[in-house]
């Protein structure tokens, strides 16, 4: 049973507001080392250079989506393993499937409850204490 403090999380969104929500929910929740970006660019060089366990990220963003930072986070030989849940303002048949074919982790639908984005980490990681 994982310590929600001792897990890193990126969480990448170009809304202020949205990273600043997913931030307050994530510390209710126990997690301490949280990190964000606005873009999914910084994003990866930020993991690349400094790993995390989870990446929380939307999918729409401007110059790199979801998907495409879904992509580029599997294809890479050191941080291709890194737990990914995906934020998306629409349950898009064809984007949910096509992140499961990326191998995404899980996915969360916005507007959401925290107990929802807890009930997803818990999926991947297990029970969180």
């Amino acid at each position: 049973m994982p310590a929600a403090a001792a897990i890193k999380v990126m969480v990448v969104d170009d809304q202020t507001s949205m990273r600043a929500m997913i931030r307050r929910a994530l510390q209710d929740l126990g997690f301490k080392d949280i990190r964000d970006k606005a873009g999914a660019g910084e994003a990866l060089a930020a993991i690349k250079s400094d790993r995390v366990h989870l990446v929380i990220s939307d999918y729409n963003m401007p110059d790199m989506d979801g998907l495409e930072f879904l992509e580029a986070v599997r294809n890479d030989p050191v941080i291709g393993k890194t737990v990914f849940i995906m934020l998306t303002g629409s349950a898009d048949k064809e984007v949910v499937q096509k992140a499961a074919a990326l191998g995404v982790n899980n996915y969360v639908v916005k507007p959401f409850a925290p107990a929802a984005l807890k009930e997803k980490i818990e999926r991947v990681f297990g029970e969180l204490v």
